[in-house]
């Protein structure tokens, strides 16, 4: 197995690491090539010790390699490249008509395979321009922004250093399993067409939505450009993917919304191993205190908890927040966040522990404010540590709490303050909401359900065609959402066979 990822697992600690440290560590009769693939400076050592069933783990930086040199240039004589242009003519065409992308990406990933750059000598910018001149969104669509010269460069600066992922070589394999994002989805689908691998797609994020904290300094056309560039390479990995495996009701309908068929969906809910956050007492006699977990990112919920944490200290003097998990590259972010607040020593940052016990023990309750994309992993973590949780009601936050903790609107940091207050000034209710966390966690969130369904999903993608009449499902949870979803989990037969 190819277990394909953007960033993360082995090279990263972070909650998407963990799970799939979980994955590979459970599922020890498959053996994993562990590839990484990022538009940052790749990692000199793997973070996790690499249990026996990896065979290689590596991390591959896109741009430099590949399309370094072409970065920010388009040559406008001498275009030799003629069949690079009219692939990049139908994609660029399939950021307005959505039929013409996946045409247009396939080709650049075909002739990625003779040259590192299959951009070379395409006048990108002008294709693009004159496509997002000549195209007309559907109806239901908004209209598009004007696109200047500028903007139009711009764009395609920043659409050559993604496709730069087309590149990235795959290590040999009988499937690829890739961890949702754009970048490692590019490399996956590069992959796909050039030799044929079964690809099974995790969607633990929703792209699309998610506008990146560095894009706002971007002009609206560029980012309507980026938000229709990675709608579509979502399309074209829901098309090509064999099997497609959301976390939650949350993502399973937002894979639906993007054109993915329901009949390549199955619904595998985040699960963490309970050993490794037993639930432990609440810390003594003292100043109160909240835990939050997070990377400490512009885009990981950390400025609306802030907000309501200048609240809560107001409302219970002494209290201390402990942010934990920040990373190296956002601590001077936090810092300077904090520094904003004037909270001072009222908040503690924290590295991510190594063991995860140690997590959420120094809390009487968890804020559970993620970022407008973040996977669910962290809430489940705190849920099984049985401390009460207050959870901001963004993503499948709703459907992953239920009645098992406090939820709250989304950008209302005073909503957020009251109740975390209300729940440090009751510790009866705070046992009792921890009491049925852990029990909500223990019944629907565990590891060992996560790796039983993964080992089926490989299974199938990767043996022989079953018979017509082997057809099953799988029942995994009943998740708690706002809308009742199907409470089992439909499938397995591929529509070719």
């Amino acid at each position: 197995m190819c277990l394909l990822t953007g960033g993360g697992y082995p090279f990263r600690r972070d909650a998407l690491s963990g799970w799939c440290r979980t994955l590979v560590e459970g599922l020890r009769r498959f053996r994993f090539d562990l590839l990484t693939v990022t538009d940052r400076e790749p990692p000199v050592l793997p973070a996790y010790p690499l249990p026996f069933n990896v065979t290689s783990a590596d991390a591959l930086q896109i741009g430099r390699a590949q399309i370094g040199r072409a970065l920010g240039r388009e040559r406008r004589r001498g275009n030799s490249n003629e069949t690079g242009r009219g692939a990049a003519h139908l994609l660029c065409r399939g950021l307005v008509e959505q039929s013409r992308f996946a045409i247009g990406l396939r080709g650049l990933a075909e002739l990625a395979t003779e040259r590192p750059d299959p951009l070379t000598n395409v006048p990108l910018a002008d294709l693009l321009a004159d496509a997002w001149r000549d195209g007309s969104p559907s109806d239901d669509e908004p209209p598009l922004p004007r696109l200047s010269t500028r903007d139009a460069r711009t764009a395609a600066t920043l659409l050559k250093h993604a496709l730069g992922a087309l590149a990235v070589p795959l290590p040999k394999s009988d499937l690829v399993h890739c961890i949702g994002g754009t970048t490692p989805l590019l490399t996956a689908l590069a992959g796909r067409w050039q030799s044929g691998i079964p690809l099974l797609l995790t969607e633990a994020r929703a792209p699309v939505a998610r506008q990146r904290p560095a894009e706002e300094r971007l002009s609206p056309a560029v980012r309507a450009v980026l938000r229709r560039f990675r709608a579509a390479v979502a399309r074209t990995g829901y098309a090509e993917a064999g099997l497609i495996a959301p976390l939650s009701a949350y993502h399973h309908g937002w894979a639906l919304r993007h054109g993915a068929a329901a009949a390549r969906l199955v619904q595998v809910p985040a699960g963490v191993d309970p050993s490794e956050y037993p639930v432990t007492a609440e810390p003594g006699a003292g100043h109160p205190a909240v835990v939050w977990a997070g990377s400490g990112g512009p885009d990981s919920g950390l400025t609306q908890l802030l907000a309501a944490f200048e609240q809560v200290a107001a409302a219970q003097p002494g209290t201390v927040l402990h942010l934990v998990g920040v990373t190296p590259a956002h601590e001077d972010h936090c810092a300077e966040q904090i520094e904003r607040t004037g909270l001072g020593r009222a908040v503690r940052l924290h590295p991510l522990p190594a063991d995860p016990r140690d997590r959420y023990t120094v809390g009487h309750v968890v804020a559970h404010v993620p970022g407008p994309a973040d996977p669910p992993y962290r809430l489940i973590e705190a849920m099984m540590s049985g401390r009460a949780v207050v959870g901001v009601d963004v993503g499948p936050a709703a459907e992953t709490l239920g009645d098992a903790g406090v939820l709250v609107q989304p950008d209302d940091p005073a909503e957020l303050a009251i109740a975390i207050v209300d729940l440090l000034r009751a510790p009866t209710r705070r046992r009792q909401l921890g009491d049925a966390a852990r029990r909500r966690a223990l019944t629907h969130f565990t590891t060992d359900r996560v790796v039983r369904v993964y080992g089926a999903l490989y299974a199938d993608l990767t043996g022989p065609p079953p018979a017509p009449a082997s057809a099953f499902e799988l029942a995994l949870t009943i998740p708690a959402p706002r809308t009742s979803p199907p409470a089992t989990l439909r499938w397995l037969i591929r529509e070719d066979r």
